[in-house]
């Protein structure tokens, strides 16, 4: 009977690091999704492009309730920690500070680029490191704009509106 419990216990646990390696995983796409929008800006409009990037990338957290065109590709959104409520644009902006950072260097041709590439790829491997190794799977700006990222689960709301219809 206890080995029964045991092996059960086992089993839920590693689903549930599967599930969590997935999670992050999915997070990482989603990142990579915005990555390849703010290339498709800068590219072909440069140096215009770097500014029309940094301002997607600096507010594309708080856009479509908390949905960046990554995370609503995957299926995830960013919500504030203090409230529960989408990500605002100055949680956005915070979050995403340490990848307009360097990004903002990039505008200014050769040596901007190359402290661009020295400042952010630090700050890529760190971010990729702490969404790696935290428990929660926080990444840098997470923790700065005290935001988390969640699956886009709207049970909230069609609770909420049951609710509210009397259901």
């Amino acid at each position: 009977m206890c080995g029964s419990i045991y092996n059960k216990f086992m089993s839920d646990k590693i689903l549930l690091k599967k599930a969590v390696r997935v999670a992050r995983l999915s997070r990482i796409i989603a990142k990579l999704i915005d990555l390849f929008v703010v290339l498709i800006l800068i590219i072909p409009f440069y140096p215009f492009g770097v500014l029309l990037a940094l301002g997607y990338l600096s507010v594309c957290d708080s856009l479509q309730r908390g949905q960046s065109v990554g995370k609503k590709v995957i299926g995830f959104r960013v919500i504030s920690l203090e409230d529960g409520a989408p990500c605002s644009v100055k949680q956005s902006v915070v979050r995403n500070l340490p990848l307009t950072i360097p990004l903002f260097f990039s505008i200014f041709p050769f040596w901007g680029w190359m402290i661009s590439l020295l400042i952010g790829i630090p700050l890529a491997l760190l971010e990729l490191y702490f969404i790696l190794s935290l428990d929660t799977g926080h990444r840098i700006g997470d923790i700065m704009a005290d935001t988390t990222v969640m699956a886009n689960d709207d049970s909230k709301e069609v609770i909420n509106a049951k609710k509210a219809v009397g259901v």
